[in-house]
Formats: C-alpha cells, sequence, structure tokens
C-alpha cells in the first residue's frame, strides 16, 4: 500500500450555501509524517473528523488503509490512535490509572499502558495524580492513550498548541522517535508553521477549504528555492535601481536587497549583471522556509 490514506475531491458544508471543504484532494504516504497546515478556520478539523468518523463521509470520498470508511469503521479503530481537540482525564487519578480505564475498555493487556509510558518517557510519573501534571505531560499521556494498541496511524489535531518551546520539542522528538522506531504513519495538523517545519516529511496547505499545495517537502524546496533571495552587498540603495521589476527588489537594510526568480540562471545573470555595476557583493543565500513558502501560496 502507497497510500494510508486518499482523500478525493471532498465536499463539506454545514449548508448548501457555504462550504467548509471544496473539491479536497490529498495522498499522505504510508510511513510519513504528513502535516496538514492552515490557518485556524481554514477546515482543518473538520476534515480531520471526517477522517474517523465523527462527521460521515456520506459520497465516500475517504478512504483509508484502501477502505471506505463505512466499511473501515467501527474495526478500523484499532489501527487508528485520534487525537482530536483536548484530551480528558480524571485529574483525581494517576496517569497510570487513566490508562488503564482506556485499555481495559478495550480488552487490551496491562503490558501495553507499560509499554506505552515507556515510550512517551512517562513511567517514573506514572503514580502521579493528573492534576499535577504538566501541560506538557499532559499532552504525552494524551499521545501515549492515542498508542494503545499498536495503531498503524496516527491523526493528531494541533498537538503542540498552548505548549511552552520545551513542551514543544518534547512532543516534536517523542512523534519523529514513534514514525522512525516504531513505522508509525503520522496525519498531523498545525499552524504553528516554524514548529511543525520540523518534522514533517510531507505536507499540504489548505486555505478557506482548499488545497494550495500538496506535496513531500522536496517539492516544495524546488517550487519555491529560488523566492526570497537576500542578496548582501554595500551600499544597496546604490543599487537596487540597476535590478529588474520582474525580480521584485525590496530593500531590507542598507546593506541587504530581496529578491524573488525563477530559476538558479536567473539568480546568475542577476548577479553578474551587478557585479558588472561594480556592486560589492559579499553574500547570497535564501531566506525562505515553510513560513514564507505558505504565505506565498495563501496570498490569493
Amino acid at each position: 500500500m502507497k497510500n494510508i490514506i486518499e482523500i478525493r475531491n471532498l465536499n463539506y458544508g454545514f449548508s448548501q450555501k457555504k462550504k467548509i471543504l471544496k473539491n479536497l484532494s490529498i495522498s499522505i504516504p504510508k510511513g510519513s509524517i504528513f502535516g496538514f497546515l492552515g490557518a485556524n478556520g481554514a477546515g482543518k478539523s473538520t476534515t480531520m473528523k471526517m477522517l474517523i468518523g465523527s462527521i460521515p463521509d456520506e459520497k465516500k470520498n475517504i478512504q483509508i488503509f484502501g477502505e471506505n470508511l463505512s466499511v473501515l469503521y467501527p474495526e478500523g479503530f484499532n489501527r487508528i490512535g485520534s487525537l482530536i481537540d483536548t484530551a480528558t482525564f480524571y485529574d483525581h487519578l494517576s496517569g497510570w490509572d487513566n490508562l488503564m480505564i482506556i485499555s481495559q475498555l478495550r480488552s487490551l493487556p496491562k503490558s501495553e499502558c507499560e509499554r506505552v509510558l515507556h515510550l512517551v518517557d512517562l513511567w517514573e510519573s506514572r503514580n502521579l495524580k493528573m492534576k499535577k501534571y504538566s501541560l506538557g505531560m499532559k499532552q504525552r499521556l494524551s499521545i501515549a492513550m492515542t498508542l494503545l494498541g499498536k495503531p498503524e496511524l496516527l491523526i493528531l489535531d494541533e498537538p503542540v498548541n498552548g505548549l511552552d518551546p520545551n513542551g514543544m520539542m518534547e512532543i516534536r522528538e517523542l512523534l519523529i522517535k514513534l514514525n522512525r522506531e516504531e513505522g508509525v504513519t503520522i496525519f498531523i495538523s498545525s499552524h504553528l508553521l516554524q514548529e511543525i517545519e520540523k518534522m514533517i516529511t510531507h505536507l499540504a496547505i489548505i486555505s478557506h477549504g482548499e488545497i494550495k499545495f500538496t506535496g513531500s517537502i522536496k517539492e516544495l524546496n524546488e517550487l519555491y528555492r529560488y523566492s526570497h533571495i537576500k542578496i548582501g552587498l554595500n551600499d544597496a540603495q546604490k543599487h537596487i535601481s540597476e535590478i529588474p521589476e520582474n525580480y521584485s527588489p525590496k530593500l531590507i537594510d542598507e546593506n541587504t536587497i530581496e529578491v524573488t526568480s525563477r530559476s538558479k540562471e536567473d539568480i546568475i545573470d542577476l548577479v553578474r549583471k551587478l557585479v558588472l555595476n561594480h556592486a560589492e557583493i559579499f553574500e547570497i543565500k535564501s531566506s525562505a522556509g515553510l513560513e514564507e513558502w505558505f504565505m506565498e501560496i495563501t496570498k490569493n
């Protein structure tokens, strides 16, 4: 199986006049960490709720493990771990007891609770009452709950939202570990682009219910690698008028000009032109990353 999730021409709205999702199509490769990126209200949570069946896929536009959701569920939940919105706990009970309640409901052995607590590095805190857990610890325990039963796929909606930088790093390292060492495919939504960029292998960018880009990080890099090129040179103000308008030149500071080009050949031509005009260039670098690409892709 090449793709673990296939969504084709998915439309959804709470009324006929206002669609939340518009002809949405994405493929999530098996073994990937797939980022589903968009601003708040773009349609991320609605899509993920449809994936787990809490909003019905009436026209059968979604397949997981090669099966329509109406065929996959409820047995398919044994192969999927999901965290949509915020998990709730019994605060007067320990982390261990909270896990045991879920494992018993699912007829899973006690050893599963021990396994997932070690995975999320909470074994030493297992007997601590939930009300004493930090937000980061609660988030890790939430992910531990999704890992009960050794799922092949995790569907996580904004798992680092509200965490401090250290908590974000812990969750990021955990997800990368699960993907690389356990072989779990992870479908993760977020609007925190700088954080998500550090872990994903593939992505889809959604804006106002429409997919604006989908593919691998490598493909995105190839598509936008020559945008937001910064040229460091002495007396930038003097030379900016020499740069053709098609490069969209922008003066950043007295020694920096930012340009956008279509290819490396365009950059070579521009640098040659500036050097022939006696520009003293000391640096050329791309300042673009996922955040800049996201803004470029979603601006229309």
